[in-house]
């Protein structure tokens, strides 16, 4: 059975807003139009994907699968028409991914230097869809953070770094020059919405060297809710060193933690990839990395 990318764009709306008038006007379409489309998808699927009432529109279990699916099969129909409409235009392109902390600019100069007839894009990642991004063929290769579902995919390690503790300016171990995991036993450790176990577990420190976990705080979706939240007291977070650089805020303050795991910066792409450019470009970073870390 062929699925319409149109009504899975519209059921995608509503999954997110959980709401049909809002999801309605957010797509410019009528609200009764909207609920035919998804009475319609319902039908072709053969599955019920809202419970509706007079009061909330929830997902069924069968609509939190949808959700998950749809948004890969979305962006790799958008991945799709973006490389064919490139190639029409006879423009090559290389899409090029990057989470927070991770300057790219050596590597990308290094490749248009011996590829100057390639257009390099550039696209933010975050942790919770580092490796989707690279999976859906959002981005044709990308910088990430360890750890990452490695499935699918080729990882070449370039660097680690240390972390650093993300507390608020009037904290009592503000001060320190560095500090001990355990110092920060007690506090509250932001979560993160979306996040695989794994990186959960690593971002968290958990569990911690007696065996315990921390205390689970609020759970964000972007660095800058997680700065919000440390500034307003209601926990505390971890951070590369390079990203905190890249986040300076006054009601914020940086310690290092000498004692838990550094974090690894890697280059991926979906294996098997036998493009020239992507294979190139990972040849790129890995040289201008080691080149960087002789020097210093």
């Amino acid at each position: 059975m062929d699925v319409d990318l149109r009504k899975l764009r519209y059921f995608a709306a509503v999954a997110e807003d959980l709401h049909f008038s809002r999801a309605a006007e957010r797509l410019f379409i009528a609200q009764p139009v909207l609920s035919r489309q998804i009475r319609a998808l319902e039908h072709e699927l053969g599955v019920e994907l809202f419970i509706r009432s007079s009061r909330q529109v929830s997902l069924t279990d069968a609509g939190t699968v949808l959700r998950a699916e749809s948004a890969a099969l979305l962006a790799a129909a958008d991945t799709a028409v973006r490389r064919v409409r490139a190639a029409g235009s006879g423009v090559r392109t290389l899409t090029v991914g990057f989470i927070a902390g991770v300057t790219v600019t050596t590597a990308v100069r290094a490749f248009a230097a011996e590829h100057p007839e390639v257009t390099v894009e550039l696209r933010r990642v975050e942790r919770y869809d580092q490796a989707e991004a690279l999976m859906d063929g959002s981005v044709d290769v990308a910088f990430v953070r360890l750890p990452i579902t490695e499935r699918g995919l080729a990882i070449v390690p370039l660097y680690a770094e240390p972390r650093v503790a993300v507390l608020p300016a009037g904290h009592r171990l503000a001060d320190r020059t560095g500090v001990s995991i355990t110092d920060l036993a007690d506090e509250p450790v932001l979560t993160h919405r979306g996040a695989t176990a794994a990186w959960e577990a690593f971002a968290g420190v958990d569990p911690r060297p007696d065996g315990r976990s921390p205390r689970r705080g609020p759970a964000i979706r972007t660095i800058d809710e997680k700065l919000e939240h440390v500034a307003a007291g209601s926990g505390v977070a971890f951070l590369p060193e390079s990203a905190a650089a890249q986040f300076r805020r006054p009601d914020i303050t940086y310690v290092p933690v000498t004692d838990i795991p550094l974090t690894w910066v890697c280059v991926a792409h979906r294996e098997g990839e036998a493009r020239g450019p992507v294979l190139d470009f990972v040849r790129a970073a890995v040289g201008r990395h080691t080149s960087d870390a002789s020097r210093a």
